[in-house]
């Protein structure tokens, strides 16, 4: 069946096509009685307009933005899926792209986002330049989730990396190890407190830190233990990784180089994503609310479409430690 038109939505409710897109626009000039006609005849048929044309075509858009940084990592998905239910309840529609963790992609992607004309920008994990966040800030309300910002015209909203990582070290030190490694996130969103809480962590408890340059990926992760491995005669008891997709490429490289998981070295990821509650997979890792992180955004960027509010707004939630199966004591 053909999908119902304006023009079919105006045959049944017996008035002009103009008059039905004064209807889907919110007009205030439509008469209550042919404002209910026209929503009984489109209820009827199943039309729905189109959101972007009617956002388009209105001075109010009921569209927002939102660009993940990898399409790939399972803890944008998930924060976008907060994100979007809690838009929806509010009458409001996502368009979502990705900038691929790249710079130059991100700009593009802000600018394609931007063209929508929407009601605010989430933008999650970006690495794009300040200048380009506050250059679009000025177009359009936005909210940062994984990264921080000191900008008045940017709300954020983040859990703290930097106790995250303190968390990881704690747990492994409790459980015996003292050669604990950190795969970093490199350049990646919220990287540097991740590092800085394990290098702190580890330095509190009398402990050498070791950091080895790694990505927000699992392919990096496996990258990185390979480097490891041959750089180090004895590899490290416990890896705290950047996150829990670059522990899967990490278990996978251990795993490969005929090193068990945890018996001869313990892994620990960050985010609890889907991914880490697999059976198989089973990891332990650091919890960040991923869905909470998402409707907060939401919130942040309603407050200011709707509200007015112009002071920026910054939620640090608290993470906390996951368990699983991919620690345990040392071999002895």
């Amino acid at each position: 069946m053909a999908r119902p038109t304006m023009e079919d939505v105006a045959r049944v409710a017996n008035v002009s096509r103009a008059l039905v897109s004064l209807v889907m626009r919110g007009s205030p000039k439509v008469s209550a009685q042919r404002r209910t006609a026209v929503l009984e005849a489109a209820e009827q048929l199943g039309y729905s307009p189109h959101v972007m044309a009617r956002a388009l075509a209105s001075r109010t858009s009921t569209v927002l933005g939102v660009m993940l940084s990898d399409l790939h990592n399972p803890f944008f998905a998930e924060v976008a899926e907060g994100l979007d239910a809690a838009a929806r309840a509010e009458g409001f529609e996502l368009i979502i792209n990705s900038g691929g963790r790249s710079p130059a992609r991100e700009r593009r992607a802000l600018n394609s986002l931007l063209s929508f004309r929407p009601a605010g920008l989430a933008l999650l994990g970006p690495v794009v330049p300040s200048a380009a966040i506050e250059s679009a800030a000025e177009q359009s309300p936005i909210v940062l989730v994984s990264r921080s910002s000191r900008l008045s015209t940017v709300d954020t909203v983040n859990d703290d990396g930097e106790a995250g990582s303190r968390m990881a070290v704690d747990h492994l030190v409790s459980l015996g190890h003292s050669r604990i490694a950190h795969l970093d996130g490199g350049g990646g969103s919220q990287s540097a407190l991740r590092r800085r809480g394990f290098q702190i962590a580890m330095r509190d408890h009398g402990l050498e830190p070791e950091v080895f340059r790694s990505e927000y990926t699992d392919a990096a992760g496996a990258k990185a233990i390979k480097e490891m491995l041959l750089a180090r005669e004895t590899p490290p008891t416990a890896i705290v990784a950047a996150n829990d997709y670059n522990a899967v490429g990490a278990i996978s490289a251990l795993e490969e180089a005929g090193l068990r998981v945890p018996q001869d070295v313990s892994v620990i990821g960050y985010d609890n994503t889907s991914l880490a509650s697999m059976r198989h997979v089973s990891l332990t890792t650091i919890d960040q609310p991923r869905t909470e992180m998402g409707r907060l955004a939401a919130e942040a960027l309603l407050q200011r479409v709707r509200e007015g509010r112009a002071e920026p707004v910054r939620k640090l939630l608290h993470p906390k430690l996951v368990t699983r199966s991919t620690t345990c004591p040392p071999p002895a």
